[in-house]
């Protein structure tokens, strides 16, 4: 008796066979593929080695690093054969795709998601890349900020630097790097290059406004400090001359005394605005005694 074999059918089709053996929509994985497809390489950071493509679009394997998670795994999503991305993995994928508001909560929705599911913690809104690299800093000051320099996520060492600045936040400090600057008695004080602090942050400042025209956190804290702060206001109208990576390097701290750091830039180009700031003294230098004394305080503290 000739056994009948089954017609081929190819897993990356609109349908694909559900347990009970119908057929089952593959919106998720349409709607990723779609969403790829409009995307070049050059709009998300990434080089073609001077190639060209026969196909317009991302790959795969790229919104898989984009979005940190396997080639395979990323595979499966737009195969159908995986359809409930976690709502961190499903944040990452709108990240990497660049969705707008409108298209996220549609992505969401098609994952079986609340929409209006946020990150619960600052932490949280954070790249996966850019935390790596913060739990990995254990002999560096490292923090990660928002386009409108909210203090997203700070390590122990950030945090005891930043301590003079104490409030209620997560972070252990005020949340917002640059309403320290302009409006804490101290800051003028604790940063003993404060033109030069405040130039770079105002200069950056700029630059995520231009890029993010939607921001409106960026709106919201240029319109607070502008109200709260003649010399922020007069300082924003006549713009600045330099850039993030010279800022905060020198500071006077009440417990360590004068401490310098240097600073790496780090950022995503699926956050854009996002920075992570890496500060580490001089290895034997005075500035590195400070630090291994301030961050002795710290372990001494309940």
């Amino acid at each position: 008796m000739r056994m009948r074999v089954p017609s081929r059918v190819s897993v990356g089709s609109a349908r694909t066979r559900g347990g009970a053996g119908e057929p089952q929509e593959n919106s998720l994985g349409e709607f990723l593929r779609a969403r790829r497809s409009r995307l070049a390489p050059s709009d998300v950071g990434l080089g073609t080695g001077g190639r060209r493509r026969r196909v317009y679009g991302l790959r795969r394997q790229e919104v898989a690093v984009l979005a940190h998670v396997s080639a395979d795994y990323y595979s499966r999503l737009e195969q159908g054969r995986e359809r409930h991305p976690s709502p961190p993995i499903a944040e990452s994928l709108a990240q990497a795709l660049r969705l707008p508001p409108d298209a996220r909560s549609h992505l969401f929705r098609l994952a079986g998601l609340n929409p209006n599911l946020r990150p619960d913690t600052a932490r949280g809104q954070v790249h996966p890349e850019l935390l790596h690299i913060l739990d990995a800093s254990h002999q560096a000051a490292a923090y990660v900020l928002s386009p409108s320099f909210d203090i997203l996520a700070a390590n122990a060492h950030a945090r005891l630097l930043l301590s003079p600045f104490a409030g209620t936040d997560e972070a252990g400090t005020d949340q917002n790097l640059l309403r320290i600057l302009f409006t804490h008695p101290e800051a003028r004080t604790y940063f003993t290059e404060w033109p030069v602090a405040a130039a770079g942050s105002l200069h950056t400042l700029r630059l995520n406004a231009v890029r993010l025209p939607q921001d409106t956190d960026i709106a919201d804290l240029v319109t607070g400090l502008s109200a709260g702060s003649a010399d922020f206001a007069r300082r924003w109208e006549n713009g600045a001359a330099i850039g993030l990576d010279h800022a905060y390097r020198r500071v006077v701290h009440p417990a360590a005394g004068h401490i310098e750091l240097s600073y790496r830039v780090h950022g995503v180009a699926a956050v854009p605005g996002q920075h992570l700031l890496v500060g580490s003294p001089a290895p034997g230098s005075r500035s590195a005694e400070a630090f291994t004394y301030l961050a002795a305080m710290g372990g001494q503290q309940p």
